[in-house]
This record gives C-alpha cells, sequence and structure tokens, in this order.
C-alpha cells in the first residue's frame, strides 16, 4: 500500500470512528482508540478502502446455496457489542465465530497482560484470520480451529465470551467456561428476532444486563439451527417458527385466498418506532405466534406487509399486524391493526388486538424485557420459558 493510501485509510478510519462516536454505537473512550488502531482494510483485502471504512457488513464467503456463512460484520454492531462485554485490561476472552477484525479490536481492549482466543469451525476462515492477524500486528491472538459449540476449554476460564454467529441456544460448554461474574456477548434468535444480549454468569445461571437487535450469519456444526418457513401464498409470502415450536399448527399454502377482516385497535405509533419489543410480547403471549414474511413482487388477493410481522395462525386461519395511516395525526404517525383470513380469523384477531392495547398500556414505554438462562435440568422460576436442548429460556417484564 502506497503513502497516500494508507493516509487515505487512516483518514477513513478516524471518520468511521467519529461517526459511531456521534451516533452513540460507541460511549466508551477504549472502544474508540481500539477503532482508531485497528486497520479493518487489512481484513477485508478485497474491499475497497470506501468499503472497508463504511459502516456495513462485508460478506466474505457463501455456501453452495448461496447462503452467507462468513462475514466481517457492521461496525456499529461490532462497537455496540464491544460496549456490551465491556472488556476490561487483563481479561481473558473468547471469541466464537472468526474473521479477525473483532479479535483484533478485544486485543487491544484485553491488552498485553489479557488474552484473545478467536474459534471458527471452517478451515479456510482460521487460516485466512490467522494470516491477516499476524499482518495487522496481532500474532499473539490464538486462532483455533473447532465447533464454536463446544469453546476452547484449554484456555478456560475465560472472562469475556462474545459469540459473533447467531445461536439458538446456549451451549453448555459456554457457561461451564465462563468464569464465575464472567459475561457472555451473544446474538440470540428467540421467535424470529435476534438480540445481542449480555449475560453476566450468576451461580449456575445467566441474568441479562442489556440486549440490542442485530443480524449475524448463522452458526454452523453441532449448534447449527434454522427457522421452519411454511409458504402460505406459494413462493411468495411464507410465515416462519422456531424448532422448539414443532407442535405449533400451521396454515396451509392458499390460506390467503380466504376472505379477508380487518380490525384497528387505536394503538397510535411513530413510524419509527421499532416493534421489536412489541413482537416479543406477542410471542410470549399467543400460542402460535409466527413471522409473516411477503416478497415485495408478492400478488396475493389480500394485501400483505412487504416486511417480516407479527402472526398468529392455526391450521386454517392466520391473523397479522397491519397498519395505516393515523387519522389526524401527523403522516409520520401511524394505527396499528390486524388483517385476518380463515374460519377462525376473528378470535386471532381479538386475541393479537387485545394483546397489542396491553403492551401499549403497561409495558410499551417501559424498560422492555429482561432474559434468564437456566441449565434444561435445573427448576426455574416464573416467567414465559423457551426450553431448548441445552438451555431455559426465562423472558420477563418489568410490571
Amino acid at each position: 500500500m502506497s503513502a497516500d493510501d494508507s493516509f487515505r485509510a487512516e483518514s477513513l478510519r478516524a471518520a468511521l470512528t467519529r461517526r459511531l462516536v456521534a451516533e452513540g454505537s460507541i460511549r466508551d473512550e477504549r472502544v474508540a482508540a481500539a477503532f482508531l488502531a485497528v486497520p479493518r482494510h487489512l481484513f477485508v483485502p478485497h474491499a475497497p478502502l470506501d468499503r472497508a471504512y463504511a459502516d456495513d457488513v462485508v460478506l466474505m464467503k457463501r455456501n453452495e446455496a448461496g447462503i452467507a456463512i462468513s462475514s466481517v460484520s457492521q461496525p456499529s454492531i461490532v462497537a455496540l457489542m464491544l460496549e456490551q462485554a465491556g472488556i476490561r485490561p487483563g481479561d481473558h476472552v473468547l471469541e466464537i465465530g472468526s474473521g479477525g477484525y473483532n479479535a483484533a479490536l478485544m486485543h487491544e481492549l484485553a491488552g498485553p497482560k489479557g488474552s484473545v482466543t478467536t474459534v471458527d469451525i471452517d478451515p479456510e476462515v482460521t487460516e485466512r484470520a490467522r494470516e491477516v492477524l499476524t499482518a495487522a500486528g496481532y500474532d499473539d491472538v490464538r486462532v483455533v480451529r473447532a465447533d464454536g459449540e463446544f469453546g476452547v476449554p484449554e484456555g478456560a476460564p475465560y472472562d469475556r465470551i462474545v459469540v459473533t454467529v447467531t445461536a439458538w441456544d446456549i451451549a453448555t460448554s459456554w457457561i461451564d467456561q465462563l468464569r464465575p461474574g464472567g459475561r457472555l456477548v451473544v446474538p440470540l434468535r428467540l421467535r424470529g428476532q435476534t438480540r445481542s444480549i449480555a449475560f453476566d454468569r450468576v451461580d449456575d445461571h445467566l441474568e441479562s444486563r442489556s440486549a440490542t437487535l442485530c443480524g449475524f450469519v448463522c452458526m454452523q456444526g453441532v449448534g447449527a439451527n434454522y427457522e421452519r418457513v411454511v409458504p402460505i401464498a406459494g413462493d411468495e409470502v411464507y410465515v416462519s417458527f422456531d424448532e422448539d415450536q414443532e407442535v405449533e399448527a400451521h396454515p396451509y399454502d392458499g390460506v390467503l385466498d380466504q376472505p379477508r377482516t380487518q380490525v384497528w385497535s387505536g394503538v397510535v405509533m411513530h413510524r419509527d418506532e421499532p416493534l421489536s419489543d412489541l413482537n416479543l410480547w406477542l410471542a410470549v403471549n399467543l400460542p402460535g405466534y409466527c413471522a409473516l414474511s411477503a416478497e415485495r413482487s408478492a400478488q396475493t388477493a389480500a394485501p400483505t406487509p412487504r416486511w417480516g410481522a407479527a402472526a398468529v395462525a392455526t391450521r386454517d386461519s392466520v391473523a397479522y399486524l397491519t397498519s395505516c395511516p393515523a387519522h389526524r395525526r401527523p403522516a409520520s404517525f401511524v394505527e396499528l391493526g390486524v388483517n385476518g383470513h380463515g374460519p377462525d380469523a376473528v378470535d386471532l384477531m381479538d386475541r393479537l388486538v387485545d394483546q397489542l392495547r396491553s403492551w401499549d398500556a403497561h409495558h410499551r414505554h417501559g424498560p422492555g424485557p429482561s432474559f434468564q438462562v437456566y441449565p434444561v435440568r435445573d427448576a426455574v422460576p416464573a416467567g414465559f420459558r423457551i426450553a431448548r436442548r441445552h438451555g431455559c429460556f426465562i423472558v420477563n417484564w418489568a410490571g
């Protein structure tokens, strides 16, 4: 790289860091210093400098089906997760899912008295990470090729474990290899949403400390898991369920051809207000919950949302959220409503509207959900429970 290119890379890196600080993704001065120090362009060698220092994900590899399986994550998401992790000088850190860039940032935070181990199941990924970490001056980061489901017991216990792939469960090894009082940060998929949740280990279970929406490639190996997708209008409209919802009924392909019924809830929101907490509230309280998605080109008998929408379904009916401009409000406000199809539509719509109004009255402006994880063999406290292979997840809402 020429001197001019090196100067330009440094300038772009500084501009990216200033942007992340200004928008609130970075609040800790030490995280800002790490972003200024690590040359991201070395970890995405095929991307032009403008792309290397854009706040965007850089895809590194797809599988034979064309699905992304390796990427260098979006800097703002990386920053938010590092803020959640709170890595201190001298910490011993394990990263599940490698690429090199995030490990280099964590090395800056852990310092010379700490250590960073990064593990990935893909030999191409680990080879590339090892080469580029060495080239960037981080040759003391330990790169391990293994299935991240099992962690890296040789370096345990860890003060921090940071997972950079979407997980469906909390592997027992992660808790076992985490120091008491240590922190696990993991992008966890719950009912169609992925949240980066920071958990602290309290005795033999985990307690959440913060959560933020995010998106990552899915975990591979033993811990791999994918949503169950059910078409309801050919290839254009579908509903999706998590694997632990296998017993849930799902509607048939063509259910949207049934006459549409519509009702409005009276709940008014700004168009930019996130729906993630509402969707999780509905998932917690409504049997048969699923996420409905439609392609933008979809042509069905009834208008459907061109994005993921919360829905609830039976074998022959479906109801899902919709919206319209709010009456006597500025154009930036909408009223939430429900569309329904099938013989159970009215009942499904009533249940959805009741929960919309309950969330609006009691939880909309509150602190949001909290999460706990217990081993499936243990007795667990009260709350909505999602039992998976290793962990039982408890979701609670203040009040």
